[in-house]
């Protein structure tokens, strides 16, 4: 997975206050965390950030700061991003430092591939499970995992068991719960006589 750059400035002040106001500057309130770190308040442009949060495998982007004495340099991925309900734009980010030859647990999303053969025959496909989670090294976090579902008839699913993972991922979802299944047509009901 490629690295993307992220401009940051440390801030000596907290709170809602001082919240508000990076956020009326265009700017995100943010703490940097980690092993080995003293939890770190920072703030950020909020369009770089959100630019960096587009596409396939965003939230999991491993991310190297600039700026920011003691940060400069550290990889990083985003643990967590509060987003205003109403409007939508980010609130605050916490992002969490990582060491790249230590494993991470993420979660990966699931994107299925194919028309299955259960809807081709009038069954309803019911995509249950969008994502997984996997521990692995950083630099193998992988985008999406694709699901072939082309094979899927009425009545069956592919269970999280199912799904063919690189070698160097550890599946940490429980192997019995559904990814995805189709569903059978219902019945009609005879229409009641007068």
């Amino acid at each position: 997975m490629e690295t993307k750059a992220l401009n940051i400035q440390l801030r000596n002040e907290t709170g809602k206050g001082i919240s508000r106001q990076l956020r009326r500057e265009g700017r995100l309130p943010g703490v940097v965390y980690g092993k080995g770190i003293e939890p770190t308040a920072i703030s950020l442009d909020q369009r770089e950030l959100e630019k960096l949060l587009v596409g396939d495998g965003a939230m999991n982007a491993l991310i190297t700061l600039n700026g920011g004495e003691g940060l400069n340099g550290s990889v990083v991925i985003v643990a967590d991003l509060t987003v205003e309900p109403l409007k939508g734009t980010p609130k605050h980010v916490d992002l969490h430092k990582i060491n790249m030859d230590e494993k991470v647990r993420v979660e990966v999303g699931i994107k299925l591939k194919g028309t299955a053969k259960g809807v081709k025959d009038g069954g309803l496909l019911d995509f249950v499970k969008h994502t997984i989670e996997i521990e692995c090294l950083p630099a193998l976090i992988p985008a999406h995992i694709d699901v072939d579902i082309t094979g899927l008839t009425i009545g069956h699913s592919i269970h999280v068991s199912d799904l063919q993972l690189p070698p160097n991922l550890r599946l940490l979802d429980d192997p019995k719960a559904s990814v995805v299944s189709v569903l059978g047509k219902t019945k009609e009901e005879a229409p009641a006589e007068a």
